[in-house]
């Protein structure tokens, strides 16, 4: 690689670094495992730098490679998780709002397949149209479609879950009421796709 690729590549990282954490937190829960996600996803990154031709399009390949990373990452995990019949209670550090929310939503995100994780974040925190997330993942539009859905629905599903249980969590920060307005959005989306 020559030196003037080598500063392309710093000088990338550099102005891009802050969205592409964002994207790596979005995608593992824990900050500083999000920071290594990054880390070995631009170390990977770095040696292929060259082969990316049109440089605008480096951000899409990051995030996949983060992607496939954190796959890689959660086929290898030893099973540290021991089955309990009632969660724990999770603690919030703020108590505004916003980060109850982002807390809550992190959390039930847990329960999504790593694919369906992927989908759900490019679609709605990355805000990439169908065609963009289906070319970021290596998919058909109508698997992201089909995928989403299905992870929407089991998001729903964990959210009614929690507040029939009683989490207060849930009913607090009013996510059942936004899932019932993206359920309601989602069905005019598809009436108008017939």
């Amino acid at each position: 690689m020559a030196h003037g690729e080598v500063l392309d590549f710093e000088e990338y990282v550099r102005t891009r670094q802050d969205a592409l954490l964002r994207s790596a937190r979005r995608l593992v829960p824990d900050p500083v495992d999000a920071q290594d996600l990054l880390q070995t996803a631009l170390v990977r990154t770095y040696g292929r730098w060259d082969g990316i031709a049109d440089k605008s399009l480096a951000d899409a390949y990051l995030r996949r490679v983060m992607i496939n990373t954190r796959t890689e990452w959660w086929r290898a995990r030893k099973l540290e998780e021991v089955p309990t019949e009632q969660l724990p209670e999770a603690s919030v550090d703020d108590a505004t709002e916003q980060h109850a929310d982002r807390a809550l939503l992190m959390d039930i995100l847990k329960v999504l397949a790593p694919k369906q994780r992927s989908v759900v974040v490019l679609r709605h925190w990355e805000q990439m149209s169908t065609e963009e997330t289906a070319a970021a993942l290596g998919m058909s539009t109508g698997t992201v479609k089909s995928t989403l859905h299905r992870a929407l629905a089991r998001l729903r599903q964990e959210l009614e879950s929690r507040a029939a249980e009683g989490d207060t969590r849930a009913l607090q920060a009013g996510v059942l009421e936004r899932t019932t307005t993206v359920r309601t959005y989602e069905r005019g989306q598809e009436r108008c796709a017939a």
